[in-house]
């Protein structure tokens, strides 16, 4: 156990006390989801009850513990979580990183998942980013928080091992770790520490679709963008704080270009998705959904939602790029009022998120689910789907998978590739299940098709030709 503080003339009295202040724990029950969406299951957890005032706060945070504490992480202490958690759980987890910060830290991405070092064709890949603003680390420390809970519920927990056997989950709780290195715990309003080391807003560094950016790009932003250019990402979450509301795309409006920045309402063509989405955080929380201001000087928000721009609009935002470039759905997901509280109220904003953030990670596999074949059934990468209506679209992978969120309905799928005829499909989305609809293009060259068809039967009798040549050379 690493201690803030050592008293070398109190050590027995001391070791006395840890050991009586650890036959004091109390069983409490605990919040776990439940499979059905119904009541939430009772389970047995124990809770430390308070220390005894006048001594010296120990840590229980430890690498190699099966608990995390609910204490602010440093670099080194995070690194350390993630590492220890990725060799307990080699099963669950892979530990990468996507890239550096400007003073050389890790961005360090915790994939949870029952498929955890692969992607398993047919499987999303969803995320959270934490900590874009560095003085904003509720986010950082709920998101080792879930990876812990994922990790230790998995064999225990039917609606979480469904989740991570369906889903494969990519946690960055950090994004901005120079920025958190010279914040200031207490502080509730301010910039100190918001910027990256040089200076420059993360969350105002992306391309931006209604307005030039030409804000230099920089080492974090660059390196989230290269990441989603790589994992077709079907839904996403960003922490931040100094608020309590989920705010959806878009955050900036059409009137930037002509340098007017009034609050009004910038609705993307899947503004009912954006908005269920955000509605299922909101109603999850324990709090969130009263739309209660903060204080009394700041807005309200009705149902805990928002639509970005109609908030306040902003240029270079990272749900917008998320959404308009690759198809993500995102959402900002404000929920501490101040942005770096005291550590000791840590739990109870994890008690408030636990349940929204795994409950809007599963919305994940609401709507249409499939692939996009070519006539001799082999996938085709980068075909491109639009929603009829919804102008936004959004690519297959190089399985040919694809997945879109989609509230009930009748809906039309346009589907194009290079080198084949396009296809319009009908299709109905329906709440209990995700639809699965596979799509085959013809090409729009009819000798390629035959072509096509030849190649793929000549491949699989060389293939047979040579597994008998080996059978008879063994």
């Amino acid at each position: 156990m690493i201690l803030r503080k050592t008293i070398a003339g109190q050590l027995l009295q001391l070791l006395a006390l840890i050991i009586i202040h650890a036959s004091c724990h109390t069983l409490t029950s605990a919040k776990t989801v439940n499979p059905g969406g119904g009541e939430l299951q009772q389970q047995p957890q124990l809770e430390q009850q308070q220390p005894i005032q006048g001594l010296p706060e120990p840590r229980a945070y430890m690498p190699d513990s099966q608990n995390l504490d609910f204490v602010y992480h440093d670099h080194e202490e995070l690194t350390r979580f993630l590492r220890a958690t990725s060799a307990r759980y080699p099963n669950l987890t892979a530990l990468y990183s996507i890239g550096k910060s400007i003073q050389g830290r890790d961005l360090w991405v915790m994939v949870v998942s029952s498929s955890p070092y692969e992607h398993m064709i047919g499987k999303p890949d969803v995320k959270y980013v934490g900590n874009i603003h560095g003085n904003e680390p509720v986010g950082r420390e709920m998101l080792l928080h879930l990876i812990q809970y994922f990790v230790t519920s998995y064999s225990s927990d039917q609606y979480v091992k469904w989740l991570l056997d369906n889903t494969r989950i990519h946690i960055l709780p950090t994004m901005n770790p120079d920025g958190y290195a010279v914040s200031k715990e207490g502080t509730c309003d301010g910039g100190q520490g918001r910027y990256n080391a040089r200076g420059f807003d993360l969350n105002r560094n992306f391309p931006d679709y209604f307005k030039q950016n030409n804000k230099r790009g920089q080492p974090e932003t660059d390196a989230v963008k290269d990441w989603i250019s790589k994992i077709q990402f079907v839904l996403s979450g960003s922490l931040h704080g100094g608020a309590l509301v989920a705010s959806y795309p878009y955050d900036n409006t059409p009137n930037s270009m002509f340098q007017t920045y009034s609050a009004a309402p910038s609705l993307t063509p899947d503004d009912d998705v954006l908005k269920h989405l955000s509605l299922v955080y909101a109603r999850n929380h324990a709090k969130m959904s009263r739309g209660v201001a903060c204080k009394s000087a700041t807005p309200a928000f009705e149902n805990g939602i928002t639509n970005g721009a109609a908030w306040y609009p902003l240029t270079g935002g990272m749900q917008d790029y998320n959404y308009v470039w690759y198809g993500c759905m995102e959402i900002t997901l404000e929920i501490s009022c101040c942005k770096f509280p005291p550590a000791y109220e840590l739990k109870k904003y994890w008690e408030d998120n636990q349940l929204s953030l795994i409950k809007f990670l599963a919305e994940a596999h609401r709507g249409v689910q499939g692939f996009v074949f070519d006539p001799a059934g082999m996938p085709i990468e980068r075909a491109s789907i639009k929603i009829k209506g919804r102008d936004v679209g959004f690519q297959t992978t190089k399985y040919g998978e694809f997945w879109r969120i989609l509230l009930p309905g009748y809906y039309k799928a346009e589907v194009f590739a290079e080198g084949f005829a396009p296809r319009e499909v009908e299709f109905v989305i329906v709440e209990q299940h995700p639809t699965l609809l596979n799509v085959t293009l013809q090409s729009s060259k009819p000798y390629l098709v035959a072509s096509s068809v030849a190649s793929s039967v000549t491949t699989a009798k060389t293939r047979r030709v040579n597994d008998k040549l080996q059978l008879a050379a063994d």
